[in-house]
């Protein structure tokens, strides 16, 4: 079968004729029928994040399952599928408290491989890695059975695929995680694929002013779209002032930053107002650090917490996402910017850096 394989870090994605070994127990093989250009494969791509070469990326897809191997229960062949790239052993603490993005039963695992350690992917005879344990960017993907999630068969396939990752991180943030109260003042930091899922979110939620923030007015533009009541350039404007002109000198009730730079975690804290909750869900470089003052942390009350992957249940939550689009709830069409085949991958990553699009989608035959 054919992969987009990544060979060498900053250089382009390669299209390779891969072996893959059938699903072995606890294991499922679906075809992909869509699968999103996202910056955190972009990430891994660039070097930002540590990865183990060679590589196929991709963790935001969907597709139908084409086999499941011994003793896989929780789908079957035919079913349509949304990818997880967390996993759900359904036995460690944070499983058992529905925290299951944190998921710690695998400790011993090496990343880029099934969970037995071994790996489903060859080229030439060397094993290939899968992003995340899934690995998108292929005809076929075998992963584990808790990777997948089965969905309504009339959802369509590009829509499906974001709501495994910009969808659920972004709506889940604000729902989810931060539990926006409706009537609030929110502000998103970033308007690419996940912030203007946070701000459809935040509508969702019933916020009172939605105040997009980014440095491209076409983006700005993308997130009127979604629900923005306010939008905020910022290369012209000081960002926490403008916030505070907008709320009456307040600040806001909550504040998300999805970039994941150190200019913008320190932003999001001085856009809320005291007693207000500030959310990171962008994620930067490993290297990047943020300077927050503590004793405005404590006199203000102000909190500052991290949310991953929307601190969903993908097994709950992604069948929800699919019921809120297909009602007309959320607007998962409008993110589609532009649909690749395959062998265009390298073009979709191209307008993902020069942040022309809101989202690419791949789709496959």
């Amino acid at each position: 079968m054919k992969a987009a394989v990544l060979t060498e870090i900053n250089k382009p994605l390669q299209i390779l004729d891969v072996e893959q070994e059938g699903p072995k127990t606890g294991e499922v093989r679906v075809k992909v029928k869509a699968t999103g250009v996202c910056m955190s494969d972009w990430h891994m791509m660039i070097g930002d994040w540590p990865a183990r070469l060679p590589l196929v990326p991709g963790h935001e897809a969907a597709g139908i399952v084409d086999e499941v191997g011994p003793g896989v229960t929780s789908v079957k062949a035919g079913d349509h599928v949304i990818f997880s790239f967390v996993p759900h052993c359904g036995h460690c603490a944070y499983c058992s408290r529905g925290r299951s993005v944190l998921c710690n039963g695998y400790k011993a695992s090496p990343p880029g491989g099934m969970y037995d350690g071994t790996t489903r992917l060859k080229f030439n005879g060397e094993a290939l890695f899968q992003m995340a344990r899934i690995g998108t960017f292929a005809e076929y993907v075998v992963c584990s059975h808790e990777n997948v999630v089965p969905i309504r068969k009339d959802m369509p396939w590009a829509q499906a695929a974001l709501v495994g990752c910009s969808v659920a991180t972004g709506v889940g943030a604000v729902t989810r995680h931060a539990k926006v109260r409706a009537g609030s003042d929110v502000v998103v930091i970033g308007c690419g694929g996940v912030g203007l899922n946070i701000v459809q979110g935040a509508k969702l939620a019933g916020a009172r002013r939605i105040i997009a923030v980014d440095l491209l007015d076409n983006k700005l533009a993308y997130a009127k779209t979604f629900g923005a009541t306010d939008t905020i350039n910022a290369k012209t404007e000081k960002v926490a002032k403008r916030v505070k002109d907008l709320t009456a000198g307040m600040g806001a009730d909550y504040a998300f930053d999805a970039i994941g730079s150190q200019i913008t975690a320190a932003q999001i804290v001085d856009c809320v107002a005291p007693g207000g909750h500030a959310v990171l869900v962008g994620i930067p470089a490993m290297t990047v650090t943020a300077a927050i003052s503590p004793a405005m942390m404590v006199f203000q009350e102000k909190s500052l917490t991290g949310s991953m992957y929307g601190s969903v249940q993908p097994n709950l939550d992604f069948p929800i996402l699919c019921d809120l689009y297909m009602e007309k709830k959320i607007n998962l069409d409008a993110l589609i910017s532009r649909t690749y085949k395959l062998a265009e991958i390298n073009e979709g990553f191209a307008q993902l850096a020069a942040g022309s699009h809101a989202r690419g989608v791949v789709m496959f035959d």
